[in-house]
């Protein structure tokens, strides 16, 4: 596991940036960096899918010394960077249907394979929509196939892009357009949707990973260290959306640093269908702290029994990732 570098390290909240070592900095903080997604873009203020996707695939490009292609699905990401006849994309990047990226990066695999370019490595990737429903079935056969393509998830919890309408990555109780606050069980409903990172591990590709906007060394380390394997990879990155779920844009790392310390979202690393690595939550918080920062949740904040299964959610995966770990304390004396 990477040393996580602490606030107190360099007494001052640029981590990350010019204050470290060189060898510490992310790619980002760095003259090397590729701008693989730069300006121009139309992503709304406080956008974490930008912010992820600028970070994950400036890593893989510097892991495979720029030679990358990309593939990417309808959604967000595909609509906010590429308005026709404009692009923000400064790599070979392919858009393509809301479920097939998968199939189509397989292919581009497969053509670079049968050419003989062995240095080219190929992404795919997508939003919670096109990657848990709509591409699912492609999805789970590139992992089947073990073909050589990373596809990176970009989490935003719900088809932002065509109305904030449930997905079944978005949360119990959120508020969407097809789950609204009304009825006997307002907003979405409990015990239903998908853990896509779990399901990647059950068919024991190389490598699967959680990662998040609230921390980008990790995010970065886990992308580079995702291009150094060969086969099926799969990393699914935690990204607010403002404007779905109610928040200001100011919250945004505010919010995913929050999905972490409460249990909601889990980060950990697996090989072969096993986890190896969990980050541990450094200052655990209850569910109530996240939730209150989005509109999408307001009715819950007036349910105690909501709160309650909500929380009991939260400690669910804080029991079973092993996320809050006590201190060892040596003594000396």
């Amino acid at each position: 596991m990477q040393q996580r570098v602490k606030y107190y390290q360099t007494g001052t909240f640029t981590v990350g940036n010019r204050l470290l070592d060189e060898e510490k900095r992310t790619v980002q903080a760095t003259k090397e960096r590729n701008n693989s997604l730069t300006c121009g873009h139309r992503a709304c203020q406080g956008c974490g899918e930008a912010l992820g996707a600028r970070f994950a695939i400036d890593a893989a490009m510097n892991a495979v010394n720029n030679k990358l292609i990309a593939v990417n699905a309808t959604g967000c990401l595909e609509v906010f960077s590429t308005p026709y006849p404009e692009s923000s994309w400064r790599i070979p990047w392919i858009h393509s249907l809301f479920g097939n990226a998968p199939a189509v990066a397989t292919g581009v695999a497969a053509a670079l394979r049968a050419r003989g370019e062995t240095k080219t490595r190929v992404i795919a990737q997508g939003g919670d929509g096109g990657t848990v429903d709509i591409g699912f079935g492609c999805l789970s056969g590139m992992f089947e196939r073990n073909d050589d393509v990373l596809y990176i998830c970009y989490d935003n919890e719900a088809y932002m892009n065509t109305g904030v309408q449930r997905s079944s990555r978005t949360p119990p109780g959120a508020r969407t357009a097809t789950t609204p606050p009304v009825g006997e069980h307002p907003g979405n409903s409990y015990n239903q949707g998908k853990n896509p990172a779990l399901i990647a591990m059950a068919h024991n590709i190389p490598y699967v990973a959680t990662a998040s906007v609230a921390d980008l060394h990790d995010l970065e380390d886990k992308v580079e260290k995702a291009m150094s394997i060969s086969g099926a990879r799969y990393v699914h990155i935690h990204v607010p959306c403002p404007l779905g779920w109610g928040a200001k844009p100011s919250n945004t790392i505010r919010l995913a640093r929050l999905a972490i310390e409460t249990g909601l979202f889990p980060l950990f690393e697996a090989e072969d269908g096993e986890i190896v690595d969990t980050t541990p939550i450094r200052k655990q918080q209850p569910v109530d702290e996240y939730l209150k920062l989005q509109r999408r949740f307001a009715h819950i904040l007036k349910d105690p029994l909501a709160l309650e299964t909500i929380q009991a959610m939260a400690d669910r995966n804080i029991s079973r990732f092993n996320l809050v770990r006590e201190m060892e304390v040596t003594n000396n004396g």
